[in-house]
């Protein structure tokens, strides 16, 4: 199978897709998790069915998400030690006249308060311009979830609306805020 391979650095992250390889990294960092901090937090995770060959038919989907376009996702990894951070990720929506895609991020928790969100998303959004050529990025944020609102604005994303009934999570089709950065 052909492969997706960008990547970007920053002074403490290396930020790229996830190989076979991490399978150890990426398990442990997951069973290191603290319990959730808050509603948006999992917290620990039941990681039984996460086998090693569970994990690399997941990197294979990543691939092949990637390959066609659709989602792009990142591990994001500490180069002092190469310990498995969270990950990042951009859905294409819309190419063509659009170039527009949905930005995700997630740092496990226990590495939460050192700046590694900030820096991981603002390197990935570089990458989502220059390597993956999108024009408009959006977060679709929860109303009250102020990590994820504080991260957005501290990496130049600006508010533009709240979409009403805008994704079903909790049993109910939830409103989002819409924050959104464009290339220059």
């Amino acid at each position: 199978m052909e492969s997706f391979t960008y990547n970007v650095e920053t002074d403490r992250l290396n930020i790229r897709p996830f190989i076979k390889e991490d399978y150890l990294n990426w398990l442990n960092q997951y069973n290191n998790r603290m319990t959730s901090q808050h509603i948006y937090d999992d917290g620990k995770i039941d990681m039984s069915i996460c086998t090693e060959e569970w994990f690399e038919e997941l990197i294979d989907k990543h691939q092949q998400m990637a390959l066609d376009d659709e989602v792009y996702i990142f591990g994001i990894f500490r180069k002092e030690d190469h310990a498995h951070l969270g990950a990042i990720d951009f859905s294409t929506i819309m190419r063509e006249d659009f170039q527009w895609a949905r930005f995700g991020y997630t740092i496990h928790n226990q590495f939460w308060r050192q700046g590694y969100g900030k820096e991981s998303a603002k390197a990935a959004i570089k990458l989502a311009f220059e390597k993956l050529n999108y024009h408009r990025i959006e977060a679709h944020i929860n109303l009250n979830n102020t990590p994820s609102i504080k991260l957005a604005e501290s990496i130049g994303m600006e508010f533009e609306c709240i979409r009403k009934g805008f994704i079903h999570e909790f049993g109910e089709w939830t409103d989002n805020l819409i924050y959104f950065i464009n290339s220059k």
